[in-house]
């Protein structure tokens, strides 16, 4: 289980073989690698289900390999396109994802690959950006110049990229962190770096026509991947409104908006969450959250009802699909700025 959805297991996969099982997805929400937050926000699980599907079959169109096997309803696999209701739950294949020890300071991660073989979710994150927003994570770790940039200090302003920018980052450990290259490689196994990151670049490519062509602009996001006997295929869910970050008409659609809304509200608690990344860091401990001094507190249902709007609205404005009954997205759009 994510903090998000669920897993079920028809036929656990093997060393040599992919299983089959499918992802159930519910209405949590995670915001700063917190886990599951105390409140639901209805009808976000089908959104996201609606989005990935969609999403999946997308690629599948443009000879991207992916693990989707379809949405289940009443029992049965189908497409999207013959779901009578937004659906919850995916089909999928299955591959292995071994145990990551740690010793509290240092991830084994030849530990993982040992048991993995030639079967494995491979524990990287790929991101890729389109934009450097203001505030960014990557303007305090990296230089204009790293990115071919012809800026001698980050400007004051956004950035909007003519060549997308891809980092990898840490998967499963307990606070997420970005790699540089040579430690990507030793990570991704036998999976090939650039290879992922290619793939990544023709993931965002393929996502970013399909929101222009919906009037919203995508900004970055990320993919996740397995490695199947020399091949890699896009797994986990791509191109969501958690898993990538959109906007339209200059406002967020996306998990963001709920980041930002903790950050306006609940301060003190976003405060304990940095200072405890930063002093298990620093420690080299992995279990960040054993540190945090405060607890998330709940949402207004007002907060909850913008939220789940902004959900429903935009996964039927990207995907051109009326499976949700709420408003237009540019009331939508209204009610998140007004938070």
């Amino acid at each position: 289980m994510t903090s998000v959805k669920e897993f079920q297991i028809d036929d656990a996969a093997t060393d040599t073989e992919l299983g089959r099982g499918s992802f159930v997805f519910t209405d949590d929400y995670s915001v700063f690698d917190w886990g599951k937050m105390p409140d639901q926000i209805p009808e976000k699980g089908a959104s996201l289900c609606t989005m990935g599907a969609f999403n999946f079959e997308l690629l599948e169109s443009e000879g991207v390999p992916t693990h989707y096997r379809g949405v289940v309803e009443n029992g049965e696999v189908v497409s999207l396109e013959d779901a009578s209701r937004p659906p919850w739950q995916m089909a999928i294949d299955l591959t292995q994802v071994p145990d990551l020890p740690n010793d509290g300071r240092k991830y084994d991660y030849d530990h993982y690959h040992d048991a993995a073989g030639t079967n494995y979710l491979i524990p990287l994150e790929i991101v890729f950006r389109n934009e450097v927003p203001v505030g960014s994570s990557l303007r305090s770790r990296t230089e204009p110049s790293d990115h071919g940039l012809a800026f001698d200090t980050w400007p004051d302003d956004p950035v909007d990229l003519d060549d997308p920018i891809v980092e990898f980052s840490t998967k499963y450990e307990e606070s997420d962190r970005y790699l540089d290259r040579a430690e990507a490689d030793a990570i991704a196994g036998r999976a090939d770096i650039d290879a992922l990151a290619e793939l990544a670049r023709e993931v965002n490519r393929i996502i970013t026509d399909q929101a222009d062509s919906a009037g919203l602009d995508h900004q970055d996001g990320k993919i996740e991947c397995l490695y199947y006997d020399g091949e890699i295929r896009v797994a986990d869910v791509v191109g969501t409104f958690d898993e990538n970050r959109f906007s339209y008409e200059g406002t967020q659609l996306s998990k963001e908006v709920l980041r930002q809304y903790h950050k306006r509200t609940q301060p003190e608690w976003v405060q304990a969450v940095e200072t405890a990344k930063a002093e298990a860091k620093r420690d080299g401990v992995a279990d960040w959250k054993a540190l945090c001094t405060r607890e998330p507190e709940s949402l207004d249902d007002d907060v909850l009802e913008t939220a789940r709007d902004m959900y429903c609205a935009g996964a039927n404005t990207y995907t051109g699909l009326e499976l949700f009954d709420v408003p237009p997205l540019s009331s939508a759009i209204g009610a998140v700025r007004r938070l």
